[in-house]
């Protein structure tokens, strides 16, 4: 089934749009976008997640006139990427098929959107899914995480990462040698290390309790000791970690 991608800066054309998709049972899932640069975060955390991933996105159904960053500016950056989802433009222009069909888009429909027309789109997609050669998806290795270092990739080891720090949509992996900012939210690494020894101390903070080397307490606020840096431990996860730091090996 395709895991699809609405993007309209029209909110009705937009529900319109996914209201179809989802009566269509070749359709798995679908989410909508507001603009071009919604979309393009959310591509990206699909092209991180891998095509096998949760986040995972086959096919983008995409208007074309909108503000800013319009529809053919975003196919234009797709054909940078190593494994783009395919595109179907949605829009009710008719001047821009030459330009959708040069950037390889699998369909263009034209507003209003028909039932009948959308479904045909929908098969032609599933159609270029289907006969894509597959190619095997390595596991990642557990024990390490590659970084971008001046356009060099270097694998940093998970034991050596003290704590991790939130930065927006990134996260900094510090270590007794420096930090590294990767493009993975907080959230997904706290989900991906638990095993491994990490906890969440703050919204901002996760920690690997075995770089922990004293726990504070001051008048009502709590913080810990990792290496020579003081983070503080926010009220919800206070208990946890003390319980977590008093079962410590």
């Amino acid at each position: 089934m395709l895991r699809a991608l609405a993007v309209d800066d029209e909110r009705p054309s937009l529900e319109e749009l996914l209201y179809l998709l989802n009566a269509d049972p070749r359709i798995g899932s679908a989410e909508g976008a507001g603009d071009a640069t919604e979309a393009l975060r959310r591509i990206n955390r699909a092209l991180e997640s891998g095509p096998g991933g949760t986040e995972a996105i086959d096919v983008v159904f995409l208007d074309i006139n909108m503000p800013g960053l319009d529809g053919l500016d975003l196919a234009r950056l797709l054909t940078g990427f190593a494994s783009p989802p395919l595109v179907v433009f949605v829009t009710a222009h008719e001047d821009f098929a030459v330009q959708a069909f040069d950037l390889k888009a699998v369909d263009y429909v034209l507003k209003p959107v028909r039932k009948e027309r959308l479904a045909e789109a929908v098969r032609r997609a599933g159609a270029l899914r289907d006969s894509a050669p597959r190619i095997p998806v390595s596991e990642p290795d557990p024990d390490h995480i590659p970084v971008e270092l001046g356009g060099v990739t270097r694998f940093v080891a998970v034991d050596d990462i003290t704590h991790v720090e939130a930065q927006g949509d990134y996260a900094r992996l510090h270590t007794d040698r420096g930090s590294h900012l990767v493009r993975v939210p907080l959230s997904t690494l706290e989900e991906r290390w638990r095993s491994r020894g990490f906890v969440r101390i703050h919204r901002r903070h996760l920690v690997a309790l075995r770089h922990i080397g004293e726990l504070r307490l001051d008048t009502g606020t709590v913080s810990v000791m990792v290496g020579a840096e003081e983070l503080q431990v926010s009220r919800r996860h206070a208990r946890e970690l003390r319980d977590l730091l008093m079962r410590r090996p």
